[in-house]
């Protein structure tokens, strides 16, 4: 079971939102820094460990400096991400590239910052070469095709658009040594959300033997082995999290047995996970605008879809706390709408709720990753705010809400002047 709590007490959130209109998002930085320290733990035996936080699960350079302090990389994946990681002072290898269908500016600006560059087919080999030249680091991704399932939200592999499939990767490696690389890493991420625990050691075994496969076959070692991300996060109270712990152990046993027994030790173990990171530890805080009543009840909030689109979209859980009434009979059932003109925008369905009253403020659980990252201006609705909460009780704003002079400020009217 998955407890559902706000770090917060409804009238430090009132006195929060009277400052910051809601909707709003807001971050937990005392649980961000101790789940991330509890990863780092796991992982104490993993030579050279270190987690890449996925940019695009929360874009925000605050965050992104919170997780530099506990040590983390960045995983980006397009040229805005690659300039926000070094403006918040990555550099080097601290900063992994893993991206498809990449425009050649990308891969030029990745080398300059000199990030280990994740190829996402052979063809990108000679795609670098002649854009910016072969690095010394080069990682490829792998797709094991039918070897290995996948889950609902990423699909299956052979199905994927992503990766190197089985019957050239060797090659691959091949041709990224004869043109001139002399360091070589290996990726691969079949799942996203998954909270089965053996799916992650049996994909540390594919990994850890593809390595040694690598190995025999061309004579290269693999120094750095990323293992992905899509560790899940327990959205539904019911939901078991991933127990990294036990996770950890079956690494270590798979590494011993395999890497070690191959004579391939040291490889640097990595992950780049960014949904359970920060993932349980952002809030998006939302206002009771309306209660109607028709053939259902209906709690209108003045945030919507275009905040957080997973529930609308993928038909996804999020958990939802009547601040104040936490402790009130769920007696009340309710569809949580926005204003939206869609009908698929609401933020749960059928939901039992304490009684629900207008002005009321609503928690929205488990939106600090793939929340704000995903939000969109459709029906010209503005971006909400993000806030820290600081470890210290302050609160920090660490971004905006959006303006309708932001929303105008690309357009270009009939009646402007033209410049030429």
């Amino acid at each position: 079971m998955s407890k559902k709590s706000i770090p917060l007490t409804k009238n430090e959130l009132d006195k929060i939102a009277t400052e910051y209109p809601t909707p709003f998002y807001l971050y937990d930085e005392k649980a961000i820094r101790e789940n991330a320290r509890l990863f780092y733990k796991a992982y104490d035996w993993a030579p050279g460990f270190k987690n890449y936080f996925a940019v695009k699960a929360c874009p925000n350079p605050v965050i992104m400096s919170v997780l530099k302090e506990e040590g983390f990389g960045v995983d980006c994946s397009s040229m805005p991400e690659l300039l926000l990681a070094e403006k918040v002072g990555f550099k080097g290898e601290e900063i992994m590239f893993t991206s498809n269908d990449t425009p050649p500016l990308e891969f030029k600006e990745a080398a300059r910052l000199g990030a280990v560059i994740n190829l996402d087919d052979i063809s990108h080999v000679s795609t670098l070469e002649q854009i910016a030249g072969i690095p010394e680091m080069i990682s490829f991704r792998y797709n094991p095709g039918d070897l290995r399932s996948g889950n609902v939200l990423i699909g299956q592999p052979q199905e994927a658009k992503y990766g190197v499939p089985r019957d050239q990767i060797i090659d691959a490696y091949r041709l990224a040594r004869d043109k001139g690389a002399k360091r070589f890493g290996l990726h691969a991420m079949v799942a996203s959300n998954e909270l089965e625990n053996n799916y992650f050691a049996e994909t540390a075994r594919m990994l850890f033997e593809l390595a040694v496969k690598i190995k025999q076959k061309t004579g290269i070692k693999v120094e750095l082995i990323n293992m992905g991300g899509g560790v899940g996060i327990p959205y539904r109270p019911e939901d078991q999290a991933v127990d990294l712990n036990a996770v950890s152990r079956a690494m270590c046993e798979l590494y011993n047995r395999v890497i070690v027994e191959e004579g391939l030790n040291p490889v640097k173990i990595v992950f780049e996970c960014g949904r359970m990171i920060t993932g349980p530890y952002g809030f998006l805080v939302s206002r009771v605008r309306q209660v109607t009543r028709k053939y259902k009840d209906y709690a209108g909030l003045d945030a919507c879809m275009a905040d957080l689109m997973r529930p609308g979209i993928y038909g996804a859980y999020h958990h939802i706390t009547v601040a104040g009434k936490e402790e009130m009979p769920r007696d009340h059932t309710y569809d949580v709408t926005g204003s939206l003109c869609e009908n698929i925008d609401k933020f749960a369905i059928d939901r039992p709720l304490p009684e629900i009253e207008p002005g009321d403020l609503l928690v929205i659980h488990d939106a600090g990753a793939h929340g704000y990252a995903m939000g969109f201006n459709y029906n010209g609705k503005l971006r909400a705010a993000e806030l820290l909460l600081k470890e210290d009780g302050s609160v920090q704003l660490i971004r905006r809400a959006e303006t309708i002079d932001d929303y105008f400020s690309t357009l270009r009217f009939c009646n402007a002047p033209v410049r030429i």
